[in-house]
């Protein structure tokens, strides 16, 4: 009887286009985890300025302030400030924006909306106003 050991070139070729296959699956779900991860980022980091703001700044000094940083909201984490990515709140191009209105001529505003885009889901807004 002829035996031979060993697989086919076909075999061969079915194996590795089936692993090619779950490694292109593998990474496509590797990058949606990464970018949901970053959302949530984004939003904890929204969510911490906005308690900041309504919690300790507004009791305070009775208004909001015309912009944020790691000076005028000093009860937060320093690092919240800068996205994800690795831009801070206030430079073209970060994925977090702080936007005022009802001001006075002292910068001292009574509306604030904070923004961060996220990757996968739409645009997460929180307003504050007193």
């Amino acid at each position: 009887m002829n035996t031979k050991k060993g697989f086919t070139v076909l075999e061969l070729m079915v194996v590795g286009a089936f692993a090619s296959l779950l490694l292109v699956i593998f990474f496509i779900q590797k990058t949606n985890v990464e970018a949901m991860d970053r959302d949530d980022k984004r939003k904890t980091a929204i969510n911490a300025m906005y308690y900041a703001l309504v919690e300790y700044y507004y009791p305070k000094y009775g208004y909001f302030p015309s912009e944020i940083s790691e000076e005028v909201l000093p009860v937060i984490d320093p690092e919240l400030f800068t996205d994800p990515l690795g831009t801070n709140l206030g430079i073209d191009g970060s994925s977090y924006s702080y936007e005022v209105a009802n001001c006075n001529d002292q910068n001292q505003c009574q509306e604030f909306t904070l923004r961060a885009n996220l990757e996968k889901e739409d645009t997460y807004i929180k307003k504050g106003r007193k």
